[in-house]
């Protein structure tokens, strides 16, 4: 009987895409804020966009994180 170990390797791929997701976590509210702070401005406009892009890419780095550490935990391939 095979016993279930983690994966290592494709723990620590999922713990390092979880970290990129924190800092896309912070940063994108502090681009919006920034955007939202001079609606005036030139910028407003791709400073938004990319600000909404970068918490989209937030929450999609969350669900492929944790997808990762649970495949790791139970050797799927």
């Amino acid at each position: 009987m095979e016993t279930n170990k983690t994966d290592k390797t494709v723990l620590a791929k999922g713990l390092k895409t979880l970290l990129f997701a924190v800092l896309c976590l912070f940063s994108g509210p502090i681009l919006l804020s920034l955007a939202y702070s001079k609606p005036n401005s030139p910028f407003y406009y791709p400073l938004f966009i990319i600000a909404c892009a970068v918490c989209i890419l937030a929450i999609f780095l969350i669900f492929k994180g944790i997808k990762t550490i649970m495949d790791s935990m139970f050797n799927k391939k």
